[in-house]
């Protein structure tokens, strides 16, 4: 239902509902699909009206236009049916950067920025580290990096241009200066070696990529029949582009950091560090090709 009130020289109509009511009702409509349905109602809500949550929070009575209305049901709809909301909203922020993200790109999500932490930790006491970001997608980890070392020369690679023109977007509207280059794996470097090679490769088995990740690009998850296929190729590749005591770090899924290890050591590794999520899942592995820390 909806009523219509007088607004200069124009009708404006305006949903009869209250914010609240929206939110419960939204809420109720996604949380099969969702662990947290409020707080993606709330999301949803704020990105159709442009106003922020706390807003929305501060004035529960405050009605919706019969605009805002409809398309928040039809997100609310989309998200019912397993579609992210970084997708619906078009938006993520990662390391406290604002990015843009589209279906061609893998969400970004808050356990990669450990790989970001560590590869800060690894570029300190270097003036110009060189990064690596193998598999840049959105360019979430390639940006963070530069942003916190704008002394760092930073390099993103990705298979996939659709990615790339993602991650330049982002560049841009953050104002940051970072190479992007489309390449399969190395294959676009030639013989540049770098400080810090960082990646988040695909690592779902090819058997596992269903329900909410069938979402998001195969490519950047479909790690093969075992989910190891793209760390088989990162270590095989990767000491010729590094340099001498640099250090490639690696997320990794929860269950797999046993046979990472095992396929790291028998391509001459070394497991320098390794880092956990705040849940406490296995997350992140640092490598080295020397004997140093």
């Amino acid at each position: 239902m909806s009523a219509h009130r007088w607004s200069g020289d124009s009708t404006v109509s305006v949903h009869a509902e209250s914010t609240a009511a929206l939110l419960a009702s939204t809420a109720g409509v996604i949380a099969s699909a969702s662990d947290t349905p409020q707080l993606d109602a709330e999301v949803l809500l704020a990105f159709v009206t442009g106003r922020a949550r706390s807003s929305l929070l501060a004035f529960p009575e405050r009605p919706l236009t019969a605009v805002e209305a409809q398309r928040l049901a039809g997100l609310a709809a989309r998200r019912a049916a397993g579609e992210p909301v970084a997708y619906l909203t078009g938006a993520r922020e990662f390391f406290s950067l604002a990015l843009a993200v589209t279906p061609a790109v893998l969400i970004p999500r808050a356990e990669t920025e450990l790989l970001v932490e560590e590869a800060l930790a690894r570029c300190a006491g270097l003036p110009r580290p060189a990064v690596l970001d193998v598999g840049t997608g959105s360019g979430a980890i390639a940006l963070a990096v530069k942003h916190e070392r704008s002394a760092a020369t930073v390099t993103g690679l990705d298979v996939s241009e659709s990615a790339l023109a993602v991650a330049r977007a982002n560049a841009a509207g953050l104002k940051l200066d970072v190479r992007w280059l489309r390449s399969s794996w190395f294959e676009a470097l030639a013989d540049e070696r770098f400080d810090v090679i960082v990646s988040n490769p695909p690592y779902v088995a090819s058997a596992d990529v269903v329900g909410p990740l069938a979402f998001e690009p195969r490519l950047a998850l479909d790690g093969g029949g075992d989910g190891y296929a793209a760390y088989r190729e990162i270590l095989s590749a990767a000491p010729a582009h590094l340099a001498p005591d640099g250090a490639l770090l690696l997320e990794h899924g929860h269950a797999q950091r046993a046979t990472l290890a095992a396929l790291a050591k028998a391509g001459g590794w070394r497991v320098a560090g390794v880092r956990d999520d705040l849940a406490a899942r296995e997350r992140v592995m640092v490598l080295t090709r020397s004997t140093a820390p």
